[in-house]
């Protein structure tokens, strides 16, 4: 077959494709993103196969009546390289110095702080739809789905220098065992020591709650540390907990972050960064224009608030509603709960103060609101540049649950450093 026009990546990935044709494989724009992003590399070839097979489902939708073969579509599938634009907010650098995966990727924060340094994203996966879309506009890639499927797994390229993570913490079912590789199954750990064991990475970078250092009373850190040093063989130090404040975001955030190395480079030593000079408050990203009334609270929600507060407090609890002064450091974001109340503001620039539909009663006078997400954003350091395609819900769940940039990105310098790679 001779295709008489060319068929274009907005075709092939375009909303009218994905609703009208049901894919043969859940794989087909991320491996077509990830082929395109990568064709000049030999990790395309671990993409090659299922791109083409996406491009010829497309073309079998926009020619009905012709018998589309896998050579026709290989074929479009070249000339796709001529159109293809990485023109997104974000893309991988030109002559990368080192390569990374980008495991439960989110919506890019690891991303972010390692094209940073140069690196280049040779894998992604995460399996939330919304992040999907936020992390297709910001990077121009689909990210693979579920990673506890081997056929996801088999898409992994080989090769490359850091695996990174910010793996869910679970616990293990380790009563009597010796809390081994095999005492991991059905966790999602389990699934990133599986493909640290099969591609063997120069370095990996893990990254979880603080709680993880007593979750379990302390077995599930045991065990994880376990599988890295003695099953996988890596050198692990013992793992640090960073705060987000210390690396130029004015946000109290803990984490834990867990670096190894393959024992084969010879590495025996590594020291984390340390606090830097650069402090902010809330003021340095607060929004510079007044935002929508929408944030604003109502004075019938703020009561509630406040009278929910008072009855936890005489009760010797101090859970509640908090307001971050402009001079001050934000609480950590978490997207359940009462994740935005506990970093409302004071913004007293709303002139507008008639009711608000979306909620009963009027806007309270004290100019009390909510964050906005592009202000969730800069507390983690994402630049103003990066685009939020999806809604405000969807926004704070993603930024609440992404990396602070700024930590990782140093800590990435010293892993960089320490491998070689400068």
């Amino acid at each position: 077959m001779i295709l008489k026009e060319n068929i274009t990546f907005e075709e092939v990935c375009g909303k009218t494709f994905k609703i009208r044709v049901v894919e043969a494989s859940e794989y087909g724009q991320a491996a077509l993103t990830h082929y395109l992003h990568n064709y000049q590399d030999k990790e395309s070839e671990f993409y090659r196969k299922e791109a083409i097979q996406h491009v010829k489902r497309a073309l079998e939708y926009k020619y009905p009546m012709v018998d589309i073969t896998s050579t026709a579509a290989e074929t479009a599938l070249q000339l796709m390289l001529f159109d293809f634009k990485d023109d997104v907010p974000f893309p991988s650098p030109e002559s990368p110095k080192f390569k990374f995966i980008d495991l439960f990727a989110g919506i890019g924060g690891f991303r972010i702080a390692m094209q940073n340094l140069g690196g280049k994203c040779v894998f992604s996966s995460e399996w939330d739809e919304q992040a999907k879309k936020t992390y297709k506009t910001n990077f121009g890639e689909v990210p693979f789905g579920d990673i506890t499927k081997e056929e996801t797994k088999s898409f992994i390229p080989d090769n490359f220098d850091i695996l990174c993570a910010g793996f869910p913490c679970q616990a293990f079912s380790i009563a009597g065992k010796r809390g081994g590789f095999e005492d991991t199954r059905g966790t999602l750990f389990f699934d990133v020591a599986d493909i640290i064991n099969r591609k063997r990475p120069k370095a990996v970078f893990l990254e979880n709650v603080k709680g993880l250092i007593n979750h379990d009373r302390g077995k599930t850190l045991r065990t994880i540390l376990n599988v890295l040093r003695e099953d996988l063989g890596y050198y692990v130090p013992d793992p640090q907990i960073i705060n987000a404040k210390d690396f130029g975001v004015p946000q109290n955030r803990e984490r834990v972050f867990i670096v190894g190395f393959r024992r084969d480079l010879g590495i025996n030593s590594f020291e984390y960064p340390k606090p830097l000079s650069i402090k902010l408050s809330f003021s340095d990203i607060k929004e510079k224009e007044q935002v929508s009334v929408k944030y604003y609270l109502s004075e019938t929600y703020l009561n509630t608030l406040i009278n929910h507060k008072n009855r936890h407090a005489s009760k010797g609890n101090g859970f509640g509603f908090e307001i971050i002064q402009d001079s001050g450091v934000a609480n950590a974001l978490v997207c359940g709960g009462m994740g935005r109340e506990r970093n409302l503001v004071v913004d007293d620039r709303l002139k507008d103060f008639k009711p608000v539909t979306r909620i009963k009663g009027e806007v309270n006078r004290k100019g009390i609101r909510r964050m906005t997400p592009r202000e969730w954003a800069r507390l983690q350091g994402f630049p103003d540049k990066f685009i939020i395609p999806v809604s405000d819900a969807s926004a704070y769940k993603q930024f609440g649950n992404s990396v602070a940039i700024p930590a990782i990105q140093e800590t990435a310098k010293i892993i960089l450093k320490t491998i070689g790679i400068d």
